[in-house]
């Protein structure tokens, strides 16, 4: 899959459906750019695979930013498992072609389920790469496949 407009390419198993939604923020409006993927079969490895992007105004918020973006990083990350009533099981500091990243883990449903995040900030632009499993195929090679699968042009 390529988008052109948000200059990346990834490998999806099957056709992305794209949606754009306005956020408010402290910043202004920003876009926020989703594609998605959703199985309906209950015995894939992931049933959802995800990538988001948006751009922070110019000023805002920038990848060598990096006494605020240890901030950044975890603010979102702890926003993502509010918005599900989760608990962050693991993170870890990532970069993608030397730009800051973090790749998180995050377990909800009760413990059932699993959503497995990479995110990283290439200049002004913040990416989101997501997986969504259940909890007994959260080793799967197919999460792997599709954020390795990740690059930007």
């Amino acid at each position: 899959f390529k988008s052109y407009e948000g200059r990346f390419r990834v490998l999806a198993p099957g056709v992305m459906t794209e949606k754009t939604d306005t956020v408010i923020t402290e910043l202004g409006n920003l876009d926020y750019h989703v594609f998605w993927h959703q199985t309906d079969n209950k015995d894939a490895d992931n049933l959802f695979y995800m990538i988001s992007y948006c751009d922070y105004p110019e000023g805002s918020v920038h990848s060598d930013s990096t006494k605020f973006l240890r901030e950044f990083f975890q603010t979102t990350l702890e926003s993502a498992a509010a918005a599900v009533d989760g608990e962050v099981i693991y993170s870890t500091d990532i970069e993608y072609k030397d730009f800051p990243g973090k790749f998180w883990r995050i377990e909800y449903l009760k413990g059932n389920a699993v959503i497995k995040t990479k995110a990283f900030l290439i200049n002004s632009r913040y990416y989101s790469l997501q997986t969504i499993m259940y909890k007994n195929n959260s080793l799967n090679p197919s999460t792997d496949k599709f954020f390795d699968s990740f690059s930007v042009f």
